[in-house]
């Protein structure tokens, strides 16, 4: 029997475009990114390692940005540092709801 596994890849995806989108919302925001792209990842184990592609992801953007802003090096791996302490932030109801929805996902095995 052939399962139909989600993409890690994908599921980050969804988690960053959701959690973008209701980035005003501070809890349910990153909650509902995290269970959708779980949902889409089709495991546990998949939604935390898509959890943590996503934060390196948006972390790693965020840091770039500083960088590309400013000329200096201090004051842009201080902005970068800062945006990346914010998505650490949000980790956490990601993790959760990654959680939620790796659990409830029709993909499982």
């Amino acid at each position: 029997m052939q399962t139909n596994r989600g993409s890690i890849i994908g599921a980050s995806l969804w988690m960053i475009l959701v959690g973008g989108l209701l980035l005003w919302v501070p809890f349910l925001g990153p909650f509902l990114g995290g269970i959708v792209g779980g949902r889409h990842a089709g495991s546990v184990g998949r939604a935390l390692l898509s959890v943590l592609c996503a934060v390196a992801l948006v972390g790693g953007a965020g840091w770039l940005l500083g960088t590309a802003v400013t000329s200096w090096p201090l004051v842009a791996a201080i902005a970068g540092l800062g945006a990346s302490a914010l998505v650490v932030a949000h980790a956490g109801p990601l993790v959760l709801g990654g959680i939620i929805g790796g659990l409830t996902s029709r993909r499982q095995r």
